[in-house]
């Protein structure tokens, strides 16, 4: 069986009301973690889930409107924070990186994009057409900074709509299916719909055949899963669809009422990244 080791590491943080990532949760400014999985795998080498916040993001974010985005919600990246520099803390560096998997195109989840040049890239279809979508003010609106996306990412580019699809096994219930990416099981792509066009997850298998379900924004905490708690309407209905957001929410929930040993990874959890900081330093 193959499995793989994965470390979660933070790049960067952005800061809004809690209330607009959980129903009921206030207005005070909460912290938001951009986390991002560093896996390797035994055969394929070093994969991303994502990459978090990246000096890039300053850049994308200078001119109007797409400095809006940063208006909204502001961002921190404290120095060596960006994914590519902490690469050296595991003996790696960014021509090391064979794959990296995109959840979704939003700029906090791609900023880093450019420091692997050399990676394939795993990502769905619909969601890379969100980076040509005409408008540079409807792309900002919903989230896509389009100047983050390689321009060769044609040319790099796996869909998962296109790779074989595998049984998840009843471990994963209510998920029933998703993309294998190298064909072995240990790392399968799972549509998460909801949030916005083309949102999908990762279920990442370890050497003991224990998973981690790299959730995306399919969920902003593990304790939204846990309570079944969705953002507010307002939120939802602004980058995608609310109706399937809190369907896909509520698997997500029989999930961990079913499996409770699957470790569930929303990339801006703050206990999913305080749980993991013990193990990164």
């Amino acid at each position: 069986m193959t499995g793989c080791e994965l470390h979660i590491l933070r790049a960067g943080a952005c800061y809004h009301p809690a209330g607009m990532a959980r129903q009921g949760a206030g207005l005070c400014p909460a912290e938001f973690p951009a986390l991002v999985g560093l896996i390797l795998h035994p055969t394929e080498g070093i994969v991303l889930f994502d990459t978090g916040y990246d000096p890039a993001f300053f850049t994308a974010t200078h001119t109007m409107p797409e400095r809006f985005y940063r208006w909204v919600t502001p961002v921190k990246l404290k120095h060596g924070e960006a994914v590519s520099a902490q690469l050296g803390r595991f003996g790696l560096k960014a021509e090391d990186v064979r794959a990296v998997v995109v959840s979704h195109f939003h700029g906090d989840h791609v900023a880093g994009l450019h420091a692997f040049p050399r990676a394939r890239i795993f990502c769905s279809r619909f969601g890379a057409a969100e980076v040509t979508r005409p408008g540079r003010f409807a792309r900002v609106r919903r989230g896509v900074l389009a100047s983050l996306a390689p321009t060769d990412m044609g040319a790099r580019a796996t869909f998962f709509e296109d790779l074989p699809f595998v049984s998840m096994g009843a471990d994963m219930a209510p998920f029933e299916t998703g993309a294998d990416l190298f064909g072995d099981g240990a790392l399968i792509a799972v549509n998460l719909p909801g949030h916005c066009p083309g949102h999908w997850g990762l279920a990442v298998r370890d050497k003991d055949g224990r998973k981690t379900f790299m959730v995306g924004d399919a969920a902003w905490s593990r304790g939204a899963v846990r309570d079944n708690a969705p953002p507010p309407r307002l939120t939802t209905s602004l980058l995608g669809d609310t109706r399937i957001y809190r369907e896909t929410l509520l698997a997500l929930n029989s999930l961990h009422r079913n499996n409770s040993e699957i470790v569930l990874m929303p990339s801006h959890c703050p206990e999913a990244a305080a749980a993991a900081a013990p193990h990164e330093h």
